[in-house]
């Protein structure tokens, strides 16, 4: 029952109509018997300054930013935790003591979800991240922090995946080259390395479900190909995958892990994966 002792929490952003976390977020505070209220809160760049003090004056005590405000929120905020400072991107605020504090748990729930569903070893593994944006960032530089054995980017542009796998060996550690996804013949040797192949873009995403960010013919038994994108559940790259033998993994573990790291930042108790897990399954079947 929401009363004047509930917590609230809330998500950032705009749009925010597609978004699966109030849903997951607030069954889980029903599941675990906590007072707590995830909102959706789409707003507009100009008024960020202005709903981030009045946040701190009410009963919040942190919540999510998603798309496009991860880099503009930073500048906003008391305190920023150092892998977040590294990666360049916010998606989780926790509200302590009047201070807004950020994390970024998108790289730790991609992590999370890699080594509980798939028990690959980072250390050991070898990484082809496809695209250079965001989503890559967060999981580039959590890669490199668990220390993995090299990351291969690949961009239709180049400048952007130089720039990714420069900043990356700068700040974290050096591990990291780039390749241009349009030279077939430096693809093509590059997928024979790797033992991991992750799409960090939205290619193949509803409703162009019939795009496909690399080339099946380059696609191994040995790899693990990891999909960030969850609508479709089988995106055209992991059929494709599939089709050879590969093992694949959707982006629906990245989304339920990088929510249960910031659950625990907000709660200071350990989350309900499995329940969360079973929670987007179901948003997921009612789609």
């Amino acid at each position: 029952m929401i009363n004047t002792e509930t917590q609230l929490l809330g998500l950032l952003g705009n749009p925010l109509e597609h978004s699966f976390s109030p849903e997951m977020h607030n069954k889980a505070y029903e599941k675990t018997n906590l007072n707590y209220l995830y909102l959706p809160l789409e707003i507009e760049e100009d008024n960020i300054e202005d709903v981030l003090k009045g946040i701190k004056h009410m009963k919040f005590i942190g919540f999510n930013v998603t798309i496009p405000y991860k880099l503009k929120i930073m500048k906003f905020l008391d305190e920023i935790d150092p892998l977040a400072k590294k990666i360049g991107s916010v998606n989780t605020v926790k509200i302590s003591q009047g201070k807004l504090i950020g994390f970024n748990t998108d790289g730790k729930g991609f992590v999370k979800s890699l080594v509980n569903y798939s028990k690959i070893n980072v250390s050991s593994s070898k990484f082809l991240l496809l695209g250079a944006g965001g989503a890559s960032r967060s999981i580039a530089m959590t890669l490199a922090d668990r220390g993995a054995k090299k990351i291969f980017i690949s961009n239709r542009t180049i400048e952007k995946a130089e720039e990714l796998s420069n900043e990356t060996n700068d700040k974290v550690r050096s591990c990291c080259s780039y390749v241009d996804n349009n030279d077939m013949v430096k693809m093509k040797e590059i997928t024979k390395k790797v033992d991991v192949i992750i799409n960090t873009t939205s290619v193949g995403m509803y409703p162009n479900t019939e795009e496909c960010p690399l080339d099946k013919n380059f696609l191994l038994k040995k790899h693990l190909v990891i999909d960030i994108v969850y609508n479709p559940i089988k995106t055209r790259l992991l059929l494709e995958g599939e089709k050879k033998g590969c093992s694949i993994q959707n982006g629906l573990g990245m989304l339920v892990n990088q929510g249960a790291e910031a659950f625990e930042i907000w709660t200071g108790e350990k989350a309900p994966i499995e329940e969360m897990k079973e929670i987007i399954n179901n948003i997921m079947k009612n789609k």
